[in-house]
Formats: C-alpha cells, structure tokens, sequence
C-alpha cells in the first residue's frame, strides 16, 4: 500500500514542503531514499524501538520511503516521526484520511516519546502558506508554531498520541497563545541598566546617540573603563522590537536550534558576543548542513566584538559586506543560502597591546611602533563602516564610590523611541531605510543639509584633525541623529561639533 505523508525541510530561514512516500511490498528490507543524512537514515533504529516499547510492531514487509522532491538534502531527526507514521499507515495501522490535511514533524525516543525540533516556526508558516488545515508537532514546539494564526498548532508528546489521534480514538486540543499579551509583557524585562554605570556621561551620551541611529560603534579604552560592562546594556535602551522584527528573529533562532523549549517568541533584541577565537564560518554562517552564523543571530540586535584587534583577519573582513547590505549569503558547491545580518554592529579594543595607551595614571610601555601595527590590525574598510568612535578613560574613585544611581536606561530609551519615531516618518517612502545610519548619499544630501555656519565648522574640523575623508558622510548621518534626539528639523552647529567630537579616534590620528 502506498501513502504520503507532509513533512518539511530547512533551506535558509525558510521551509520547504517535504512528501514523504511509503510504500510496503512483498519482502523483508527497508530502503529510505531522496538524499537523506546520516540522521534520517538512523531514523529506522528509533521508530523500531518506538514501535516495539509502544506494543507495536515494525511491518514485516519490504519498505521503500521516498522523500520528495529527492534533489534537496533532508538533514536531521525530525522526520521520525512522519516516517513511521507513513510505515504505520501503509501497514494499515494508522488510517489514512486526516493525513493529507496535516503536515507532521518530531523526532522520536526509543520510547517514542517526541522531542523538539529545529525550524517549527518556519514550518508552520509553511504550512499556512500552503493552506493545510494544521501541524503536528511535539508539544515543546507547540507555543513557538502557535505565533501562526489561522492554523491548528497539534502538540503531541508521544507517538501513540499521534496515532490515536489520527484514528479518531482521541483528540489533540489545538494549543493557542494571546500573542500580544505574550510579546508586550517581557519587552522590558533587562538584566543590566545605565542606572547601575558610574560617571562615564559622555560614553552614555555617545551610546544614545547610537541607539537613536541604529549606528555602528567603537570603544577605545584601557582594561577595567568599563566597555563590555556598557556595551552589554546597550540592548536595554534600543526601541523594542516589532512584531514584524520579533517573528524574523525568532525564525533564525528556531532553525538554528537554539529557541528556549516552550518559547514562543523572541521578545527582545539579541546580544550576540562571540569569543575572539571564533572562525570566519561561525560568523557568517553556513558548514556542511548550513546554519545562521552569529551576525545573523543578531539580526535586529547587537553584535558585540570585544577586543577586536584579537579577532583573525580574516572574520573581520568577513563582515565587510553584511554590515553594508544587511544581508550575507553563503555559496557553497552544493548549496546557496541567504541570511538576513540587520545588526548593530559594537566592538572594543585597548589602544595598544599593553593597553595603557593614553592612560592618565600608568604608562604605556609600547613603542610607537607597536602601537601602530596594533591598530593597523582594523582594516580601514571596516572601520569606514563604523560611524562612532569613542575614546573611554578610567572612572575616578570619586565617582565610581558615588551611592546616587545614574540615569535609568528606561529614561534613555524613551529617547531613542522619539528620535526613531521621526526617522521612520522621515524615510516611510523609502524602502530598505528604517534609520539615520543606512541614509545613502542621495538621502544624506536630501536630509542633512548644512547652513554656513555648520558647513564651515566642518571644513575646519576636517582639516584641523587631519579627518579622512571618508569620515564627511558619517559625520553627517552621527549630527543628523543628535538633531532627531533635541527634535530639531535642521542640524544647528552644536550638532556638527558634537558628531566631529565621535570622529576623535579616526585612523589617521590614532596611535600619534
């Protein structure tokens, strides 16, 4: 007897319609082909088991499962559970007719238990898409495939429930989530605040104005001035996510497997901190079964690099185009993906290998020399990319033992919402622009316009500091940012001194 049953397949961040065809003839082997890995084919030990501890037995008979179509590669255990249930049903255990309105993945224990799986948020949209009735899926995946609506989310824990189910002896309740109450509840919920930071005012000034901007940023600073413990509260002072945001970026999370169980939505944005040993493939995704890479981890987020200059060359001339096109895409001889990578991109790093370069109390025992190939480790191409750049001094006992909180980051982020708020009325009629920071140069000659007096500070400060020239445009889109936060339509003078002051560490004046 022959029988079809709807599964799915990664590709990307997106899903794919899998048939999986069973067919049972006269015989005794079991082939399993249409390109599967090694985890599908060990799919036959499991569901022998499952079947065998549920009192159920494997047919006695020849198996062929085809998936379909058999040009893509079927990676990974979570066709178990469809597999068995089509061995099941051209056995004529399990009845036939609710299968073509479902679309079934999970993957089985020995004892036939069902256990998450990567990618269900894609999966179900899949499944919407192609308008089946509704998914079954383990009951760990269930809140996250519950963010569909207008499709039965069918949480099962084990595959006699499946089976049960599927004969009409019993009936899974459809799980459902009020998404909104869901998604708005845990927005706020930070673990780090600018509350909690001594002194340091103008980096936290400098850090707001980012925020505002969605702009890329760089500290400068000797150990223990506190970069990573700011950067790490930079999150809790970005504009929440939408709706729209939070389902992209729980789909990356999803097919990357690291979706909390019982998880329905990504709630706030990510903070992604790779060690500096990572390779240039963890980065931008991809390896023999592609995955997201951690710049597409932090889509719609932050992307911290700490002590950047240990980074190999090689990651760090990775990100070059993704922080440019928002995008990466990963050829491969046997497969091409692409991944969203809309991050804000933060990085740190001490002046020198020693790292008391600039210090105001301990000396910098490095050469000039060392200094220089020290900083000549970041490339002027990526640094081109980055639009702030900020030199961080120790805090002096006097503020650091202060008892007085400082400002709290909810009070900092309702200004980085107004200032977001003007920039998506400024760019609604222009596509693929949701902040200051992504204004091409058509947009900045349109929106950033200079009057005598600012255009001629500028022109002295680019030829006083030696600034090159690639600083103009980001001086421009930083003072285009400052006037959005004091809800000014034009950028007033005091708005182009202050974006000159983050151009203090460009690369032609470091080190000297």
């Amino acid at each position: 007897m022959l029988v079809k049953v709807l599964a799915a397949a990664i590709q990307g961040i997106n899903a794919t319609l899998v048939t999986i065809e069973v067919n049972a003839l006269r015989g005794i082997k079991f082939y399993l082909v249409g390109l599967p890995d090694n985890a599908v084919k060990e799919s036959q030990q499991r569901i022998n088991s499952a079947l065998n501890h549920n009192g159920l037995r494997f047919p006695s008979k020849q198996i062929i499962v085809n998936m379909a179509p058999a040009d893509i590669k079927k990676e990974g255990s979570a066709y178990d559970l469809p597999i068995a249930i089509g061995i099941l049903a051209a056995d004529e255990v399990v009845n036939t007719e609710k299968l073509e309105h479902y679309l079934i993945m999970g993957e089985l224990g020995l004892d036939g238990k069902l256990m998450p799986i990567k990618g269900a948020l894609p999966i179900t949209l899949k499944a919407k898409e192609l308008g089946y009735k509704g998914i079954i899926l383990p009951e760990g995946n269930a809140a996250e495939a519950a963010v569909v609506n207008d499709i039965e989310i069918l949480g099962a824990g084990d595959l006699m429930q499946v089976i049960k189910f599927l004969n009409g002896e019993e009936e899974i309740i459809p799980f459902g989530i009020d998404i909104e109450k869901d998604f708005y509840s845990k927005q706020s919920n930070f673990p780090f605040d600018f509350s909690e930071v001594r002194g340091q005012e103008n980096v936290k000034r400098a850090f707001e104005v980012a925020a505002a901007g969605g702009h890329n940023l760089i500290m400068v600073g000797p150990p223990g001035s506190g970069k990573s413990m700011m950067a790490k509260r930079l999150p809790s002072i970005l504009p929440p996510l939408t709706l729209q945001e939070s389902l992209e970026t729980t789909k990356i999370h999803s097919v990357s497997g690291m979706m909390p169980d019982r998880t329905s939505l990504i709630t706030q944005r990510p903070f992604r901190s790779p060690h500096h040993t990572i390779s240039s493939v963890a980065l931008c995704g991809g390896g023999a079964n592609p995955k997201p890479g951690e710049i597409s981890l932090a889509h719609n987020g932050v992307l911290f690099l700490d002590e950047l200059p240990e980074f190999s060359r090689d990651v760090l001339e990775v990100m070059r185009q993704p922080l440019e096109d928002r995008k990466i895409c990963v050829a491969r001889a046997s497969y091409k993906v692409e991944y969203p990578a809309g991050v804000m991109f933060v990085a740190s790093m001490n002046p020198c290998p020693c790292g008391y370069y600039n210090h105001p109390t301990k000396a910098c025992t490095c050469s000039p020399g060392q200094v220089q190939r020290y900083l000549n480790k970041i490339s002027g191409p990526l640094l081109d990319r980055i639009d702030l750049q900020i030199e961080i001094v120790p805090v002096p006992f006097e503020k650091i033992s202060e008892t007085a909180p400082g400002e709290p980051s909810a009070a900092i982020r309702e200004r980085v919402i107004a200032a977001r708020k003007i920039q998506e009325e400024r760019f609604r009629n222009e596509e693929g622009i949701y902040c200051n920071a992504q204004m091409t140069p058509k947009l900045i000659t349109k929106y950033a316009v200079l009057d005598e007096v600012s255009l001629s500070m500028l022109k002295n400060a680019m030829s006083r500091l030696n600034l090159s020239a690639r600083a103009y445009d980001r001086i421009l889109k930083v003072a285009r940012t400052i006037a959005d936060l004091d809800n000014s339509e034009n950028i007033q003078p005091q708005h182009i001194a202050e974006a000159i002051g983050y151009r203090n560490l460009d690369r032609e004046n470091w080190g000297t």
